[in-house]
């Protein structure tokens, strides 16, 4: 069954233009540990499964990737090597250095992160547990990182991610989600 899913969300995934072109792009970043997450992976499968066009109510595509180098010039420059790969698409691609996110995170949230030691940990403590899931190019294909597993994504249903204490970004994002894909249920925190 898992991997039925994975290949249900590899072909997802790629019928949204800009993920295909993102996947396909990334490699050229010298990046030796990214994923392809969250919103843009999640919304394609809620695209799908609404029969929308696979581009609609994603913000942001966002590309993590895990670097010990935590200075801001080191992330600057991929962020800017970033911008320039993907300068002809009409869209946000987000990329942080999962690394850099314990230097920021408290003073944003109130809370410590905690120690990251590749990108996948970023994903491990996303607020909803739904979206944990990310998608890479590998040598003969892609791997897909889904710690909670796949089946809530495709049926519809936000799950809290408990990691990290952060209710109300859980609140906030599951319910602009449910505005935008109705289809969508909500657990509670």
């Amino acid at each position: 069954m898992r991997a039925e899913l994975e290949q249900d969300l590899i072909g997802i995934v790629l019928r949204n233009r800009w993920n295909a072109l993102i996947l396909s792009a990334a490699p050229q970043l010298g990046l030796s540990d990214w994923w392809l997450t969250s919103g843009c992976v999640a919304q394609s499968v809620w695209n799908a499964a609404c029969g929308r066009d696979m581009h609609s109510g994603i913000r942001d595509y966002d590309l993590i990737y895990y670097d010990p180098n935590t200075s801001w010039a080191a992330e600057d420059d991929v962020i800017r090597r970033g911008r320039s790969l993907f300068a002809g698409l009409p869209i946000e691609v987000q990329i942080r250095n999962q690394a850099r996110v314990p230097l920021w995170y408290e003073e944003k949230f109130g809370i410590p992160f905690g120690v990251v030691n590749r990108a996948s940990d970023g994903i491990d403590r996303f607020p909803c547990a739904t979206v944990c899931v990310g998608l890479k190019c590998v040598h003969d294909g892609f791997d897909v990182y889904a710690p909670f597993g796949l089946k809530p994504l495709f049926e519809g249903v936000l799950r809290p991610n408990r990691a990290l204490p952060i209710e109300s970004v859980y609140a906030e994002k599951t319910e602009r989600w449910q505005r935008e894909w109705p289809h969508l249920t909500r657990e509670p925190w």
